[in-house]
């Protein structure tokens, strides 16, 4: 096995998770939208602003072939929208099985609340809501490409590891 990828919508512990795998296994630990914000030179959030989502997009795509090209196992942790691209597929699946963390809507709000960071989650607490919710509905199928789905609410990111590491005997 190369590794295992996370994906999953913001707030679902991808990163968090992705950590927790990382030291676990004594993998490491490749996030793509670090990998982003270190090749474009700035934060994601002014990706978006300056030059748009689409082209945060393609940075994903240079992100998962960047990583593909590494010769070995590694926990990967993506941004939310990394499933949209069909190019992306074949990538993500050549790293590893794809994990889709998944959490409610009141959780992911918890979770990422007003951050300043998540350009996608701007607004008011009911602009928010129903942004999410949008979102979700809209990537749904995306995310059921995933191998398996992996709920996360109420869960710590140790236990969700672990839940990882028996589902994919990745300790052996």
């Amino acid at each position: 096995m190369r590794g295992v990828v996370l994906v999953g919508f913001m707030g679902t512990g991808k990163t968090a998770v992705g950590r927790e795998l990382s030291q676990k296994l004594g993998w490491p630990l490749a996030d793509t939208d670090e990998w982003i914000v270190q090749q474009a030179g700035k934060p994601i959030t002014r990706i978006f602003s300056e030059d748009g989502e689409p082209a945060f997009r393609a940075w994903e795509t240079q992100a998962l072939e960047a990583l593909a090209l590494l010769p070995m196992a590694q926990v990967v942790s993506t941004g939310g929208g990394i499933v949209l691209a069909e190019r992306n597929w074949p990538l993500l699946r050549a790293l590893g099985p794809v994990v889709c963390l998944t959490a409610g809507v009141a959780e992911i709000i918890r979770r990422v609340g007003r951050a300043q960071d998540r350009p996608l989650l701007a607004g008011e607490p009911e602009e928010v809501r129903s942004r999410v919710e949008k979102l979700l509905a809209q990537r749904a199928a995306a995310y059921q490409r995933a191998d398996w789905s992996c709920p996360t609410d109420g869960e710590s990111p140790a236990g969700i590891a672990e839940r990882i590491i028996q589902r994919y005997q990745l300790n052996l």
